[in-house]
């Protein structure tokens, strides 16, 4: 079996809703092996949100401002990138502490999709909300030497961050504009070194046109599995493609609901794709015909995903 191999779905499996359709914009799933828990961001309503997979016991965490992304630490802490920076939160619920200011204006502008890469770097991106001028970017938070580590822009030119992931042997960076409809790779010549070098995009996929009455699909969460084939939600494209590692479609699987915002591989073999959905941005006739948008589903397939990158904190 290579990254060609055509793609399979366990026998007689469907999509599973976990839970309510309570996300305005649920984001950024990642899976914690130790705690059997899925966690993931709702960045409209400001919340951070996990399930326990075993007890299907869902808990919510208020927050103060618009979390884009959330990662595990090596310590057993949580980063997240909020509006105005990067937080550390020692624990489930603990006070967060800032450990990094936003490189932006938090008017026009904040934190998207964000990723570990595997030396426990956090490689986050930004998202244009406002403003004519204000271009998005993708940065790199340093490893935690000190109480603030340096956070540097290493990518520019795009207005919405998507499609984040590495391959997996950490060399080749996926990154895009969701906006726009591409996602190009980059060679990281320099590996685990800090400041990262990027090589020069090479293009990877990249939107087909559609009609002119359709909303146009827009690239955001993406994961990698073990043979390296790329895996990509497309937001108002009702489906996420799954790509082998030179761009090639390998399939198109339809998603439970239109908005498809993030995913990722967990449960105890990585078998188990977890995708979340946002119901913001849907009238009453899209709901109607999707009431479950904003719920959190899952879809067994045969080969596992890579385990999630933690901060090296």
């Amino acid at each position: 079996m290579d990254s060609t191999t055509p793609v399979s779905l366990h026998a007689g499996q469907a999509w599973e809703c976990l839970t309510a359709p309570s996300c305005a914009w649920g984001a950024s799933p990642f899976w914690h092996p130790q705690q059997e828990r899925l966690y993931w961001v709702d960045s409209i309503l400001e919340r951070i949100w996990r399930l326990h997979l075993p007890s299907g016991r869902v808990e919510l965490w208020q927050l103060t401002q618009a979390p884009g992304s959330i990662v595990p630490c090596r310590s057993g802490a949580l980063l997240m990138a909020m509006r105005n920076g990067i937080l550390l939160s020692a624990s489930w619920q603990d006070v967060p502490q800032q450990i990094a200011v936003a490189p932006y204006d938090p008017a026009h502008q904040r934190f998207h999709d964000g990723q570990c890469d595997p030396w426990g770097r956090f490689w986050v991106g930004t998202r244009v909300e406002t403003g004519t001028q204000a271009v998005a970017g993708l940065y790199c938070l340093r490893r935690r030497e000190r109480p603030h580590p340096e956070l540097r822009q290493v990518a520019s030119g795009v207005i919405e961050s998507g499609g984040l992931t590495w391959s997996p042997d950490g060399r080749t960076l996926y990154w895009g504009d969701g906006q726009r409809g591409w996602i190009e790779t980059h060679a990281l010549p320099s590996a685990g070194q800090y400041p990262p070098l990027l090589g020069d995009p090479q293009p990877f996929w990249r939107r087909p046109p559609g009609p002119a009455d359709e909303m146009p699909a827009r690239p955001q969460g993406a994961a990698v599995d073990r043979l390296g084939r790329y895996w990509v939600a497309l937001l108002d494209g009702g489906c996420m493609l799954c790509l082998d590692p030179k761009g090639q479609l390998l399939a198109r699987i339809p998603t439970p609901a239109q908005r498809p915002t993030g995913l990722c591989f967990g449960g105890p073999d990585l078998r188990t794709l977890f995708l979340t959905t946002a119901r913001s941005g849907l009238g009453p006739d899209a709901l109607k015909r999707d009431p479950d948008s904003g719920a959190v589903f899952a879809l067994r397939v045969e080969v596992p995903g890579l385990p999630v990158n933690r901060y090296e904190d």
